[in-house]
């Protein structure tokens, strides 16, 4: 284990990342310490006096790549103009689109249908601990995310304990396909992205939200503009009816972040 610096915390808010919706796998201790587990890594990940450290196994490359650091949020953040989009940026500045595993990512957002972070939090960790492997940290044991090998060879009965409901189903199916190759997720990252929404549809229990999730947040689609019930909310409220999110250009999806987190932390 080895800790580095990643960049200063005004780039990367660790907080803002982590607690806008769009990963569930990391938690904060009382310390504001992060801890998680990307790729089969354990990390822990901290403000350390206006700079973000991160200790891990693996080399900084890594994490660069996940924290999709060589993007300049910056620059993108400032084509976002408009009195109402202007205050979620500025409220949200300092997320950064995590570059997530697209197995897990798909999984992780089958389970979020009709469900709360909480509650998606425990049914993924209850998953991983359930079928993924071992990784030692000290006294603590922490799980890697299981492999779409591994979980298309479970039954819906298999997950009965995690409490997913209908879910299950949906998540046995899409590992099938993942794992027998009738879903390429690598391949649909070098598609267009109203392409990969629509292979992602063709799979029983995925619809246009769950979709755009997993090409935004695992894919790495920014154009991908995910709409649940508070963005429908914040659409309807501050933009033209006619709004379509196509006019944010290539990185819709960064806008959409700080849209939702700014409509589900502010209410408006």
């Amino acid at each position: 284990m080895q800790r580095i610096k990643l960049c200063d915390a005004k780039s990367l808010d660790i907080v803002k990342t982590f607690e806008c919706g769009q990963c569930f796998r990391w938690n904060s201790d009382e310390n504001g310490v992060y801890h998680g587990v990307v790729s089969g890594h354990y990390a822990e990940v901290e403000n350390i006096d206006g700079e973000v450290y991160i200790t891990s196994d693996t080399e900084g490359k890594f994490w660069q790549n996940y924290f999709d650091l060589a993007t300049d949020y910056e620059e993108i953040s400032a084509a976002f103009t408009g009195e109402y989009l202007e205050a979620c940026r500025e409220f949200g500045y300092g997320i950064r689109i995590l570059r997530q595993d697209s197995w897990e990512a798909l999984c992780s957002f089958i389970i979020s249908q009709c469900n709360n972070i909480s509650r998606i939090k425990g049914i993924v960790e209850k998953l991983c601990e359930s079928f993924g492997e071992e990784i030692k940290v000290g006294d603590t044991v922490y799980y890697s995310f299981p492999t779409a090998e591994k979980m298309a060879q479970l039954t819906i009965d298999d997950l009965a304990p995690l409490r997913a409901g209908y879910r299950a189903e949906y998540i046995i199916i899409a590992a099938k396909a993942v794992a027998d190759g009738s879903l390429d997720l690598e391949a649909l990252k070098s598609v267009n992205y109203k392409d990969a929404i629509k292979s992602l549809r063709g799979l029983r229990g995925i619809g246009e939200k769950v979709a755009n999730c997993v090409v935004l947040f695992g894919l790495a689609h920014m154009e991908a503009f995910p709409v649940d019930v508070w963005m429908k909310r914040a659409l309807k409220e501050n933009f033209p009816r006619n709004f379509n999110p196509e006019s944010l250009g290539p990185y819709a999806g960064l806008a959409q972040q700080y849209i939702f987190y700014y409509a589900r932390s502010m209410g408006k």
